[in-house]
């Protein structure tokens, strides 16, 4: 037997960029190991110029380049604290990382057990969720967590992000499963992942990305008369939770107390106060700098000087990816990143399979709503699951374009 170390490159290629399933959910330190490897990997396995030619066919790789590309101009230009710009632009680094799990996703069973890994590990952070609120991990020496933030292996908005996806997504697979026994094991996991985001864990985020993701599947399924039932539904279990829950009951109304107590250009120390005193201050940074913005990593220092003397917090993020970008390479960057969301959605319309279609678009939405929040794309697992998950699917085939008869 000979050995290939090409072949082997691309196995190890292969097999590290499955194990991220697994690793997204649960450790910094195993993402970027396997990151390192993985872009090792594609190296040492050559095809470059296949694989390129690959990538420059795919709408959605090139998308992404794109907005990275356009952070690394960022560089160039603008005013910004030592180190913060190589600091923010390699936290967009996973945008770069699209097109290399893309090659290594065009093998279907690649992508079937990269998916399959994900769901089980959906599944042991709900567990471990559960764990936790049941106050059976506190003091735990590998794993403490508390009954007052019980989310899985990451804090409470992206455990929240990750059980309103893994919700959508189990939903999904049920509706598409022929067998009748596993489509009753994923309509339950699903009704459990749904229960972990509304009755367990304190992200806001979560409840209005699953409320999102809930309206898309019924209507995609059932058309007009899906609204009805995602109506009816959301009514069961929001309602359910805004009666049953202490905690969501007490989040929503915290919210609605912040929201009205809020007062523009006055210093605020909550939550949502907090968020709009950000988002208020960032336009004024896109407006100084609308059409380039400031510069890839000027946040910070473009941020202390709009506050300064005005006796308000200052930050290093605005919770908010969509004015995040705006600021720091203007609406150019912004429009650049609204087209990677519109890109995804139209080529998710051309997918051969349903079931991949409607992940791709749940995929979307989460992202399109949770940016409004938080910058998931600056954020380490948020940003790398959309680029792993965005390069499993859309990787996938698309049907040949029908000839016309002349």
């Amino acid at each position: 037997m000979h050995f290939r170390p090409r072949a082997s490159a691309d196995a190890v290629g292969r097999w590290s960029v499955i194990a991220l399933g697994l690793a997204m959910p649960m450790s910094v330190a195993l993402d970027n190991a396997l990151l390192v490897i993985i872009a090792a990997a594609w190296l040492a396995a050559g095809n470059l110029r296949q694989n390129i030619e690959f990538i420059r066919a795919n709408p959605v790789a090139v998308a992404a380049f794109a907005l990275f590309a356009l952070l690394a101009l960022g560089l160039a230009y603008g005013t910004r604290n030592p180190g913060d710009g190589l600091r923010y632009l390699g936290k967009y680094v996973d945008l770069l990382f699209v097109p290399i799990f893309l090659t290594f996703f065009r093998d279907q069973r690649t992508r079937e057990l990269g998916l399959a890994l994900f769901c089980g590990t959906m599944v042991l952070s709900m567990a471990v969720s559960h764990l936790a609120y049941r106050d059976l991990l506190y003091g735990n020496p590998i794993l403490d967590r508390t009954a007052q933030f019980p989310a899985g292996f990451k804090h409470s908005i992206t455990h929240g992000l990750l059980m309103s996806y893994a919700a959508f997504l189990f939903t999904v697979l049920a509706r598409d499963e022929a067998r009748r026994a596993l489509r009753i094991v994923y309509v339950v996991i699903a009704l459990l992942l749904a229960h972990n985001v509304l009755f367990v864990v304190i992200s806001r985020t979560g409840y209005v990305v699953l409320a999102a993701l809930m309206l898309y599947f019924f209507t995609v399924t059932f058309g007009r008369k899906g609204v009805l039932g995602a109506a009816a539904l959301g009514l069961v279990l929001f309602g359910g939770a805004y009666v049953g829950s202490d905690r969501f009951h007490a989040r929503v109304n915290e919210a609605s107390q912040q929201l009205s107590e809020w007062q523009p250009g006055k210093p605020s120390d909550t939550s949502v106060g907090l968020r709009l005193e950000f988002y208020r201050d960032t336009i004024s940074i896109v407006r100084e700098h609308p059409v380039f913005g400031a510069g890839t990593g000027s946040f910070p220092a473009a941020y202390a000087a709009i506050v300064s003397g005005k006796q308000m917090v200052e930050t290093a993020n605005p919770h908010n990816e969509y004015l995040l970008i705006a600021s720091q390479i203007g609406l150019v960057g912004l429009a650049s990143l609204l087209y990677l969301f519109y890109c995804e959605w139209r080529c998710a319309g051309k997918m051969v399979r349903p079931l991949y279609r409607d992940i791709a678009r749940g995929l979307v939405l989460t992202f399109l709503i949770g940016c409004l929040f938080n910058s998931f794309l600056l954020d380490h697992t948020e940003g790398l699951l959309f680029a792993w998950m965005s390069a499993l699917l859309f990787a996938a085939p698309r049907p040949e374009p029908v000839a016309r008869t002349p």
